[in-house]
């Protein structure tokens, strides 16, 4: 089973933005053909590891969102 660091603004240097950056990046050097056919496929990985990153760090907002309107609702 592989561990999976969870994205927590907790985390040192982790930031949601520079994440999204870098996933674009990996995009654009993927889809101009920069890149040798195994280093597509590092960096296909590296990108996966991100989306899921920010998909981690989405949901914990939302779920304090959600709390805080119920929190507000209850008032």
């Amino acid at each position: 089973m592989v561990k999976r660091k969870s994205a927590s603004s907790s985390e040192e240097g982790w930031n949601y933005e520079a994440k999204v950056v870098e996933i674009e990046g990996i995009i654009a050097r993927i889809e101009a053909g920069e890149l040798e056919l195994e280093e597509v496929f590092d960096q296909f990985t590296k990108a996966v590891e991100y989306l899921r990153q920010c998909e981690s760090f989405l949901q914990q907002r939302q779920q304090q969102v959600d709390l805080l309107i119920e929190t507000l609702s209850d008032e």
